[in-house]
């Protein structure tokens, strides 16, 4: 495989990323440069031992995990989204946070399974894992560093008030969007 196939691989893979990252930034718009950091080490980091660890597992569990990845992609980010639209709605509660550190790690672990899949990809392809498992974390975090930014100006924007409501969608719709690709695309 190429330098550019994998490399448009590890833009494909940082997608998702991206757009919870903007929902974190939206969530969270104070603390904009912190939270880069946040996000982008934690999707970077996901996405690389993801796909590490679908390598590893590729041969042995490729038969059990395919099934469900998109379902467990699915319930996680529309858990999440659902309960941040929820909380933005509620006039007494304050809206949730998405870049705490259980939260982070529940959205890397649900953007990441697509990494998983693509590592376990690459074990049946015998592919040299270290580079392109580290490049993917590299776009992950950049990606994911400039999504909080963006994230940030729509959050302090004219609408501000609607905008965990339109991060809470952008979850659901990237669950939504994991699913109908392994359902009806794959």
């Amino acid at each position: 495989m190429s330098f550019y196939m994998i490399l448009l691989a590890a833009v494909g893979l940082a997608q998702d990323a991206f757009a919870v990252s903007i929902s974190c930034g939206i969530s969270d718009p104070g603390f904009a440069l912190q939270n880069g950091f946040k996000c982008g080490i934690a999707f970077g980091f996901f996405q690389t031992a993801m796909t590490l660890l679908g390598y590893s597992l590729g041969l042995f569990f490729r038969g059990w995990i395919e099934p469900i990845d998109h379902w467990l992609a699915f319930f996680l980010l529309g858990f999440i989204g659902i309960k941040m639209i929820k909380e933005s709605m509620g006039e007494e509660g304050t809206p949730l946070k998405l870049t705490g550190y259980k939260m982070l790690f529940a959205l890397a672990v649900a953007t990441s399974i697509d990494a998983l899949a693509v590592g376990i990809g690459f074990s049946a392809l015998y592919i040299k894992i270290l580079m392109p498992s580290l490049l993917i974390g590299v776009i992950s975090f950049l990606f994911s560093f400039c999504g909080v930014f963006l994230g940030k100006i729509v959050g302090e924007g004219r609408y501000s008030k609607y905008s965990n409501i339109l991060g809470g969608l952008i979850l659901i719709g990237i669950g939504f969007k994991i699913l109908i690709e392994h359902l009806f695309l794959s």
